[in-house]
């Protein structure tokens, strides 16, 4: 039997059905004053009626159904989900206290033991956030010191679209790298070659564990992870974290052997001499000691490549199916900033093309079950109960695609952040980065390196599809994956006279 196949997995789980039914207990009365949703099953709960590759959909169909707060059963765990712009603003920005928390996720609770920073709770997270967040600025986020380091990977990434001489490729691992870049800029103080062996694998590590921890398998493991056989599943990404974390440590080394108080280099090193600060106070170090330090890093250098450059390639793989649009952005370039270098200031005079850019991030919608929230306290949203401790999904597909916020929410529409008189405006259901207090750190970051190398690409080339593709052929499905990434495709980089 392949224990990968959900269908094989419910016929198990349905052997077990009548004994568990009868389990006293199974329903407990705090159900009645959750929100509305599916009967759910014994044991399995919504399982059977959920698309595990793409749970967003079903969702949404959900709170069409039962509205905009409800109630799923993922196995025994009950989560309640948060539909459209209106809702997920009263809670994650209104109420952002209560709904601040981080749910236990199996699959991740196996590494991170409650350390480091996206998956952490409490005063740790606390603590950790605010670091990060000050020694971010500090390296220069949202200032001309990493602008500068954009606009110079600008030119490597220029040249390495050159090299195929208008010939058809693959962007993806070029995009890892460029983007990858800049946040090791940031936590290593280096830059890596392309080709870089160590860099490259790396990179091939983290796409291969995104890709896994929104598969099917890890799904249904972090449902039931005390049934073993489904352990397993687990091994390629145990193998995949403990070499990346090999490398993070040996890093740590690295740095500490050049540690100076007065030369910080990096972020790694303002954590390392926080860490010694603490020592030689004799505290406790409870928060800057090496396991935090461990999964920060990883934790910025995943998000901080895989979500940016993943939102490129959707980029340029809507120039391509649109290019009417495509031209249009050149257009505005060339008229703007001509053969100069593109820069932060040119944002303000570009606003054609900073509507596409935030029309691709909306439109791409690559993370649309946003990450887990959990509820800090008992909570009231609306006219229900939802209990301390509660595992809470803040849909982001349902904000993106919200239809009483967006005129056309299904189509690649520009004009959603565009006025009557073609002036860029802002749109208070763009929320691709969260809300409230578990809002991505790095937002600043992302939205230079979004501009900067969109802007830096579409005033070089003329993106077009495949010899023998037309832009009817180009498929906008995303990916199955815990990001939500376009299909893999070809592209022509085509020089612009």
């Amino acid at each position: 039997m392949d224990w990968m196949d959900p269908i094989s997995v419910l016929f198990l789980f349905a052997l077990t059905l009548a004994f568990l039914w009868k389990m006293s207990g199974f329903w407990n009365s705090s159900s009645r004053k959750l929100p509305p949703g599916p009967r759910p099953l014994p044991l399995i709960g919504n399982l059977h009626q959920l698309d595990l590759k793409r749970p967003y959909r079903t969702m949404m169909k959900f709170s069409k159904q039962y509205g905009p707060v409800f109630t799923i059963q993922m196995g025994r765990e009950k989560v309640v989900v948060l539909a459209g712009y209106k809702t997920v603003k009263e809670a994650l920005v209104n109420q952002a206290d209560a709904f601040a928390g981080r749910p236990v996720i199996p699959a991740i609770a196996h590494y991170e033991h409650g350390h480091g920073l996206v998956f952490s709770n409490g005063e740790n997270w606390k603590v950790m956030r605010r670091f990060t967040l000050s020694t971010l600025r500090d390296y220069g986020m949202g200032k001309k010191t990493i602008e500068d380091k954009i606009v110079e990977e600008c030119h490597f990434l220029i040249q390495e679209f050159e090299s195929f001489e208008g010939k058809p490729f693959e962007a993806t691992t070029i995009m890892n790298v460029v983007v990858a870049n800049i946040i090791i800029a940031i936590l290593l103080g280096k830059r890596y070659e392309y080709k870089d062996p160590t860099f490259m694998r790396l990179l091939n590590l983290i796409n291969e564990n995104n890709r896994l921890f929104g598969g099917i398998s890890v799904t249904l493991y972090n449902m039931f992870p005390t049934l073993g056989f489904f352990s397993g599943i687990l091994k390629t990404v145990d193998k995949n974290m403990n070499e990346m974390y090999t490398f993070i440590q040996d890093t740590f080394i690295e740095h500490l052997k050049e540690l100076d108080v007065n030369d910080q280099r990096s972020f790694i090193d303002t954590f390392l001499i926080q860490q010694q600060e603490e020592k030689d106070k004799k505290q406790s170090n409870r928060f800057f000691h090496n396991e935090n330090l461990k999964f920060i890093v990883e934790n910025l250098f995943a998000a901080g490549m895989d979500t940016t450059s993943t939102t490129l390639r959707w980029g340029l793989l809507l120039m391509m199916k649109y290019p009417e649009i495509q031209q249009k952005v050149q257009e505005e370039i060339t008229k703007v900033i001509g053969s100069g270098q593109p820069r932060m200031e040119h944002r303000a005079k570009l606003p054609y093309t900073d509507a596409v850019i935030h029309e691709v991030q909306r439109f791409g919608n690559i993370l649309p079950t946003n990450l887990s929230h959990a509820t800090t306290a008992d909570v009231t949203l609306g006219d229900y109960f939802i209990p301390k401790g509660t595992h809470v999904i803040p849909l982001l597909y349902s904000v993106l695609y919200d239809e009483s916020e967006w005129e056309k929410p299904f189509k690649f529409y520009p004009e959603h952040f565009l006025d009557s008189e073609g002036k860029f405006i802002k749109r208070d259901a763009f929320l691709p980065f969260s809300a409230g207090r578990r809002m991505c750190v790095g937002e600043t970051l992302a939205k230079m390196e979004l501009f900067l190398f969109f802007v830096s690409l579409m005033q070089r080339f003329t993106f077009q599809p495949a010899p023998g593709m037309s832009k009817e052929d180009l498929d906008l499905t995303p990916t199955v994956g815990f990001i939500a990434p376009p299909k893999p495709f070809h592209l022509c980089a085509l020089p612009r006279s």
